[in-house]
């Protein structure tokens, strides 16, 4: 009885194999060798188009590996490393304006209770002076609410300035050492 050499059942498999129908993705798998190849360099144009062609019609595997079996293997071209990407600082959050905000809730307050007491005099369908004084006094009240709050408003959102580079307000004080008329 005759020993078969070692590596006789792979060849047998793929000898078996090559009579196989090769799918989509066999064929596609070639043709992606294929492109690897003629970027690398190792095919013409002109070779490249003809071996993608024979891809594409290629019925089996046997079919297939003769398109890619005579190319060199190289190795894939080792890409440099990327740089690593710093993460992201996070927008920081303007600080809460707590003067703002109440603010913002006097005033609306005051416009709310100022509605009702105008809607309040414009249902009641009496006409008497007293009524109208209150109009008066609540819109006039009102109008100062929004006057004096707002300008709080405002002046909060004015970058404060403290320091030693703040000067006292009044005259301008002559530099040392220059001449002064006098």
């Amino acid at each position: 009885m005759v020993m078969p050499q070692p590596g006789y059942e792979r060849a047998a498999g793929r000898a078996s194999r090559s009579r196989l129908r090769a799918s989509h993705a066999d064929r596609e798998q070639v043709v992606d060798t294929l492109k690897e190849a003629f970027v690398q360099g190792r095919l013409t144009k002109d070779e490249f188009d003809s071996r993608v062609g024979h891809a594409l019609a290629g019925r089996t595997y046997a079919d297939l590996a003769t398109l890619s079996a005579d190319l060199p293997s190289m190795p894939p071209a080792a890409r440099p490393p990327r740089k690593p990407v710093p993460p992201r600082k996070p927008v920081p959050a303007r600080p809460a304006n707590t003067t703002v905000k109440n603010g913002a809730r006097v005033i609306a307050a005051a416009t709310v209770l100022t509605g009702g007491v105008w809607a309040g005099a414009l249902l009641s369908q009496t006409d008497s002076q007293v009524l109208g004084g209150l109009i008066f006094a609540v819109t006039f009240l009102w109008f100062g609410i929004v006057m004096l709050v707002g300008s709080v408003m405002l002046e909060s959102r004015l970058p404060k300035r403290s320091g030693p580079n703040q000067q006292a307000a009044g005259p301008p004080q002559p530099c040392p050492g220059s001449l002064s008329s006098g």
